[in-house]
């Protein structure tokens, strides 16, 4: 069974064109993330953002950023982490994810921003299996860099699953 479930995950990540390329590294409760550069359009401090009434709770409200309305997710809450006092390091990432309707902006909440680097494919593995239970269909893969782990998230399936449907409309 276990065998079947790496097979799975092999398949489906031989599907992912080169995984390797620019990712903005952020931290989040103590752990090391990556998205790919290209979702990225801009990092911003945080900012005041207007309560949406009947929202997930991870769904921190919007922000209106320069004439747009942006829907903001706090990453720690779609994670079902901790949630954390807001510091001066505390930003927001505006991202580029594809939606039932074409492409979405959106805010995602992180800890602190810290570099972007260029992760080589053969510093990528596949995400380990940690038992059928476990849904990490959202992890691109395990990045080995500068002594650590940093885990490389597909933006998309994180923001873009069935909780996130109120933004379809």
């Amino acid at each position: 069974m276990q065998t079947e479930v790496m097979e799975k995950q092999e398949s489906t990540l031989a599907g992912i064109p080169g995984r390797e390329g620019k990712y903005l590294t952020f931290s989040l409760a103590g752990e090391e993330y990556g998205i790919g550069i290209l979702k990225v359009k801009e990092i911003i401090g945080m900012m005041a953002v207007t309560h949406v009434p009947q929202t997930p709770g991870f769904v921190k409200g919007v922000i209106n950023l320069r004439g747009k309305v942006i829907p903001v997710v706090d990453l720690r809450l779609r994670f079902a982490l901790e949630a954390a006092a807001y510091t001066e390091r505390t930003c927001i990432i505006v991202v580029e994810v594809a939606g039932a309707n074409g492409s979405i902006m959106m805010g995602i909440v992180v800890d602190a921003v810290s570099e972007v680097l260029n992760i080589r494919g053969a510093d990528i593995e596949n995400t380990p299996a940690f038992g059928v239970q476990l849904n990490t269909d959202f992890i691109l893969g395990m990045a080995k860099a500068a002594g650590g782990i940093k885990i490389l998230l597909d933006i998309d399936k994180v923001l873009g699953n069935g909780d996130m449907s109120f933004l379809a409309s």
